[in-house]
Formats: C-alpha cells, structure tokens, sequence
C-alpha cells in the first residue's frame, strides 16, 4: 500500500500511525510537510514543500485563509512532481493544506483529520468572555474556509473526540469517524517508585507537589486561574512545592501587546518564588515522571481542543484536577478518574486540589480508575488497529 500524509508540521497526529505503517515491508509511506527541522524516522520518506510567505500587511480577515491557500498550493505542487514519477497513492491521509488534494488525484480516496473548525457558535471564544464583533467573526470563519473545502471533497475524516466532530456543520459531520489517535499505555503508565529531578533536588510521590504543565502559557489553557490558586496553596501550605511546565508563550488565542502572561501573573500576585518552578519544555522522559511524581496535576482548557497532555496524564494514573468544560468531560467522571473544578472558580480549584493532597487514599482509587480510562479508551494499539480498518475500508469503498 502507498500512503501519502499531509501535515504542515511533521509528525502531527499522524507520528504513531505513519510509524507503525512504515514498520510493514509491503508500504510504502509518503509524508508532505512544511516542516524540515524534525528528523524523520525508518521508513518514512518525507518530502518538504516550501510555501509561499504571505505578507504581513496582507488584510487581517483574510491573512490566515491566504496562508492555509498558499501550503495547499505548495502541496498541490509537490503532488504534481509525485505523479510526474508514476507514484500514484493507494489513499492520501491530510491534515491541512489538502484544498487541491483532488484536483491532481482524483480518483485517489482522501481521509481528512477534522480536528476543528470556528464556526458560528465560536464556543471557546464566548467562553473566555471576548467581544465578538463582525469582522473578528469573518476573520474566525475565513480561517476555517478551508476546513470545509478539503471536509467537502473528502472521501471519510477522523476526528478524535464527539465534542470535536460535534463543531463541524452537520451537513458534514456524517463523513466524520470519532478515532481518538491513542496514547502509548506502555510509556505512559504509573511508576510510584519514580522520581523528578529538579535544580540538584529530588522529589518523590512521598512529597506534597502540585504540578500544571501545557505548550505555552495562555488563558485558552488556565493559565490565569492557576496562576491565582497557586498563590493561595502557597500560602496556606507550607509543605506543597508547585512545578509549572511550558513555554512562556502563547500557542492558543491572542498574545498580549509587549507582555506575557508569565511576567503578568508574576507581577500581580504575590508567591514565594523558593516553592514555585518555572521548568520550560520539559523533554518527553522527564515529562512522563512529573505526571508519575505530582500529587494534584491541574489541566484547564476553554470548549477547544483536548490536549494530548490529558490522556498522557490518564495513563499514568495521575491523580487529575480538571476544569469542568465540554472536551475534558467527555473523558473525565468526577470524583471518578479525576476531580472537576468550574474553570473560572478559583477557591474551588483550591479545595479541588487539597482535597487530593489531603485523601491520598480516595486519590488512589480514582487514579487506578484514570488509568483503567487510559487503557480501554485510548490505549495507542487499539487505536491503530481502529485506524488502519478505517483507512483500509475507505480504500475498498472507493474500489467497489
């Protein structure tokens, strides 16, 4: 079998999949992407296209859509040079960039990752109370256009959660499959013999830790209200170190102007900074035993994307302090597999997560049922499988 992904950044969601396809002898596995920094893997062939640079004076409503235009124009050449060669896909796999996918293979089956889209309902955004005017909504939906043009022409999609499909228009949902894309429960798995090492230091599950790690440091993320309850735990416990993992960036929503939110919380509030560590990108190894190490792990998102992070975290039965919106409770039950907290509620948090420093045994049972969650609903093997019948069904469909 030939199959081509298409992804801007390399591997994206397809790093498991391309891999274990790769592994098979009778594949062979073509990856597009604008990304030419990260190395690839055996038997994956990656083919890098370069897009145009779009201006940045380029009308803000327009911007992002000319860019998504520009990576599927650049794409659309490179599968023309792929044709040229006589390499015709048994099935084409895109993320984005995929707008011209069948105008050079027609009769090539393509699979979209519908992994979101803004539309009118803008949950996120409405979410975090921002004023939603005429042009900031054009802008969001031009940004999805083309989303729905690739959905459109699509043969079958993935999305990895209901909540993420659900934003899709309904017209187009009915091409939408739910395939979580899994985690690996072999790595991400409990060790309470683990310890974190930190400045010269060691930690243990023996000791009162409070851990909140996501890619940057954003509201889209709870950021913000993490940052308020840390202060709080400071003050009222004098034993509870706190680890704060991530980049001091935004990734998810707008950047504040000549400021970040790492420098705005530190300003604002008051915390003894001895018991509070900022510790960046933390490699994938040392990321794995801070969630086997920590006490009370805080994930908060906006009605967005779910994070990897949380599966990841499932797994290793981390004892989870989650915000109660709509992707999160699709995966978590309070006082199941985690305990739920309002997202805006600040002392509800607090209580939240004394409440998991102070019952290490409740903890116990609702870790060990965190990870049972991870294994029967996400376990990375299970989700292939799930993913290679479903590509292998698209191809025999497109035959028939």
């Amino acid at each position: 079998m030939i199959i081509l992904f298409i992804h801007e950044g390399f591997p994206g969601q397809f790093k498991y999949l391309a891999s274990v396809l790769a592994q098979n002898e009778m594949n062979l596995v073509l990856f597009l992407t604008a990304d030419s920094e990260i190395p690839t893997e055996a038997g994956i062939n990656k083919i890098v296209y370069k897009p145009e640079e779009i201006p940045k004076n380029t009308n803000q409503l327009i911007y992002n859509f000319e860019k998504k235009l520009a990576h599927s124009k650049a794409v659309a050449k490179m599968l023309e040079l792929i044709k040229s060669k006589d390499i015709i896909p048994d099935v084409i796999f895109g993320h984005s960039g995929c707008m011209f996918v069948k105008d050079v293979f027609p009769d090539v089956p393509f699979i979209k990752y519908s992994e979101w889209v803004d539309t009118n309902d803008f949950p996120a955004i409405k979410f975090s109370g921002e004023n939603i005017n005429d042009d900031y909504k054009e802008q969001l939906i031009l940004s999805s256009a083309h989303d729905f043009c690739e959905l459109e022409q699509a043969d079958g999609a993935i999305s990895p959660l209901e909540w993420q499909k659900a934003q899709y228009p309904k017209s187009l949902q009915q091409k939408i499959t739910v395939i979580h894309d899994g985690v690996n429960t072999n790595i991400c798995k409990p060790n309470p013999d683990t310890a974190f090492e930190f400045e010269g230091k060691t930690y243990t599950s023996d000791d009162e830790i409070v851990t909140y790690a996501t890619r940057g440091m954003e509201p889209m993320r709870g950021f913000p209200q993490f940052m308020k309850a840390a202060e709080i735990l400071l003050k009222k416990r004098p034993n509870v170190t706190i680890f704060v993992g991530g980049l001091n960036k935004v990734c998810y929503g707008k950047p504040l102007k000549n400021d970040t939110w790492k420098q705005k919380m530190l300003r604002e509030l008051d915390l003894d900074m001895s018991r509070i560590h900022f510790i960046g990108g933390q490699d994938y190894e040392d990321y794995i035993k801070l969630l086997q190490t920590t006490s009370a792990h805080i994930y908060a998102t906006y009605p967005f994307v779910l994070s990897w992070s949380l599966i990841e975290s499932l797994s290793c039965g981390t004892p989870l302090i989650c915000s109660s919106t709509e992707p999160v409770l699709e995966v978590i039950k309070d006082n199941y597999n985690g305990l739920l907290y309002d997202f805006y509620n600040i002392n509800m948090m607090v209580k939240k997560i004394e409440f998991a420093l102070d019952n290490k045994d409740k903890m116990e049972e609702i870790r060990a049922n965190a990870r049972n969650t991870a294994i029967e609903k996400f376990n990375l093997t299970d989700k292939l499988v799930e993913q290679i019948y479903y590509i292998q069904n698209i191809i025999k469909n497109s035959k028939a």
